[in-house]
């Protein structure tokens, strides 16, 4: 009985012992991934910020501009882009809705963005924009992979539609999460006018024609949760003029918005935790299953050996009083 004992937990301890780098190899890379009927938002904020009334075309010093980010998955899109693609790909359509002090659109800006669920990587199709303008990414745009590196990646810039590295500058705590910090700069660049603009009427095409362009600078900074993938925090200081044309009278330039923006303290918070609570989830199926199978596997196979060791003992003796020959009497 032991020896039939012995091969089942030996077994056993193959059965574990494979399934552990199964598991952290080849199951996690199929199974993490971003759910295509992911819906969040985010406030962020920019107090003491500059801002252009377009009524006056004067720049003023304002208490706060509000952004409120949303990204909604888009179910139908990503099932119909997946049959072509051939890979799990989820469709994300964000909206960037800035308002002034007192509630007012300042500007608003749609975008869809297609990626691989698994990877994050951009996947071209049709529907791929900014503003209703056709785009094609290269880089991440908001998540990081799963696994996050401790290295440089290329980060998609929807306002100056370009990507330009994001650099990792080291690895630091933030409300009890150990995150890689990255930043990256967006020089001075001319950029599109929103096609949504805050004065009834007024329109991209007729600002346009008046010779006045729309110039774009930033400051990117996140902090990002490497098991995950997941930004916990970010910050942007932001800058955007106007530039020469008719539409400035003598003047050269006219700030149309300046300022730091963060994300909002309530906002803050619900993500921290919302990370924490995913990044049990992959330290199960990278770290803890794995590890967990392993070693069971071992004791398994020492047990089996032990059980083994134990059966030899005690048949030993058995064997040799059984090879002893018997005495006759006279």
């Amino acid at each position: 009985m032991r020896r039939k004992a012995g091969l089942v937990l030996l077994a056993l301890a193959v059965f574990f012992a494979a399934l552990s780098p199964l598991l952290r190899w080849y199951a996690f890379p199929r199974l993490a991934k971003v759910p295509a009927n992911q819906y969040q938002d985010m406030v962020l904020e920019a107090k003491d910020a500059t801002l252009l009334d377009y009524g006056t075309m004067k720049a003023e010093k304002v208490s706060k501009v509000t952004i409120v980010q949303t990204l909604k998955g888009n179910v139908e899109a990503s099932e119909r882009i997946e049959e072509s693609a051939g890979r799990d790909v989820v469709v994300w359509d964000g909206l960037s809705y800035v308002v002034g002090p007192d509630g007012a659109m300042v500007s608003r800006i749609p975008e869809r963005y297609i990626f691989d669920a698994h990877t994050q990587e951009p996947v071209h199709a049709t529907g791929e924009m900014v503003d209703g303008d056709p785009v094609r990414r290269r880089g991440i745009e908001f998540k990081w992979p799963f696994l996050t590196e401790k290295r440089d990646y290329e980060y998609f810039d929807a306002q100056a539609r370009v990507t330009a590295p994001i650099t990792y500058e080291g690895t630091r705590d933030f409300r009890g999460l150990e995150v890689y910090y990255f930043e990256q700069t967006i020089p001075w660049t001319k950029v599109r006018f929103p096609k949504t603009l805050p004065v009834k009427g007024l329109t991209a095409e007729a600002v346009a024609k008046t010779g006045t362009t729309r110039w774009y600078t930033t400051v990117r900074k996140f902090w990002v949760e490497p098991l995950t993938g997941a930004p916990v925090y970010g910050e942007e200081i932001h800058k955007e003029e106007l530039r020469g044309g008719t539409l400035l009278g003598d003047r050269d330039k006219v700030t149309a918005f300046a300022g730091h923006v963060k994300m909002r303290e309530d906002y803050l918070t619900h993500t921290v935790d919302l990370v924490k609570s995913q990044r049990l989830l992959v330290l199960l199926m990278t770290s803890y299953l794995p590890w967990g199978f392993l070693a069971l596997g071992v004791l398994l196979a020492a047990l089996a050996l032990c059980l083994e060791a134990r059966a030899r003992r005690r048949s030993g003796p058995a064997r040799a009083a059984a090879r002893k020959p018997s005495s006759v009497s006279a």
